[in-house]
C-alpha cells in the first residue's frame, strides 16, 4: 500500500530469523516458487515482520517479493471506515478480495513474469493499479489479517490480540479514526473470526515474538 509506514524492530528481525532458519531447516524455498503468509490482528506486526523475512531470505541468496493484503480491500481505506459504521456486519473476510489476492499468488507459483494488480493509495483514498515483475522472484510473502485463508505453502500466525497491539498502532498511526471506540469494536469482531487461524499455521509467533512450531491436532 502506497503511504504505508513499516519501521522494522530488533524483535521483528528476531522472529524472521527463526522463521528462516526453520524454512531452511525444511530445504525452503528449494527449487520451485514458494509462497509464505504472514497473518494476524492489526498492529501485531505482519507488515514488519514480512519485510524482516524478505531481508533474510535476500541474505541467503534468494528474491522475495510482498503482497499486502491491504491493496486488496474492496474500497480504499477511509471509504472502507466509512461504509464499516454504516453497518458493522461489513467487517470481515468479505472486504477483501481474497479470491483476487489467491489469483496472484497461484499465477506467481506457476510461474508468472508479470501480474497487474492493485495498488491501494492511502493518503488518496484511492485504488489504482501497478503491473508488478514477478521474473526476478522466487519467493512470495502475503502479509495481511486474513492470508492464512490463502492457498500457501507455509503459514505463519502472529498469536497477539487487538488489545496486546494498541500500543504499535498508535506508534504505526495513519489517522486518529484508527483509536476510537469504533475501531476497537471493528478489531473484537477481526479477532472472533481469525483466533480460530492459529489453527491452519505451521509456526507460531507468541506474544515474545518466539517462533515456534505449531500444534497440530491429534
Amino acid at each position: 500500500m502506497h503511504g504505508d509506514r513499516i519501521v522494522i524492530e530488533a524483535h521483528h528481525r528476531t522472529a524472521a530469523e527463526a522463521i528462516d532458519r526453520w524454512l531452511s531447516a525444511q530445504g525452503l524455498p528449494g527449487s520451485k516458487r514458494l509462497v509464505v503468509t504472514v497473518a494476524g490482528e492489526s498492529g501485531s506486526g505482519k507488515s514488519e515482520t514480512a519485510a524482516a523475512l524478505a531481508e533474510r531470505l535476500a541474505a541467503r541468496g534468494y528474491r522475495p517479493c510482498v503482497f499486502q493484503q491491504d491493496d486488496y480491500f474492496r474500497l480504499p481505506p477511509k471509504s472502507n471506515d466509512r461504509r464499516r459504521r454504516e453497518g458493522i456486519d461489513w467487517v470481515g473476510p468479505d472486504e477483501v478480495r481474497i479470491d483476487r489476492l489467491d489469483a496472484d499468488l497461484d499465477a506467481f507459483r506457476a510461474g508468472a513474469a508479470d501480474r497487474l494488480k492493485p495498488l491501494v493509495r492511502y493518503a488518496e483514498d484511492r485504488i489504482d493499479e501497478e503491473r508488478v515483475d514477478l521474473s526476478a522472484h522466487d519467493v512470495a510473502i502475503a502479509e495481511g489479517t486474513y492470508t492464512s485463508l490463502l492457498d500457501a505453502d507455509v503459514r505463519v500466525f502472529i498469536d497477539r490480540d487487538w488489545q496486546q497491539t494498541r500500543a504499535h498502532r498508535e506508534k504505526r498511526l495513519r489517522d486518529v479514526s484508527e483509536l476510537d471506540p469504533f475501531i476497537d469494536r471493528v478489531l473484537e469482531i477481526e479477532h472472533e473470526i481469525i483466533a480460530s487461524h492459529k489453527a491452519r499455521a505451521d509456526l507460531v509467533i507468541d506474544t515474545e515474538y518466539a517462533v515456534h512450531p505449531a500444534e497440530r491436532a491429534p
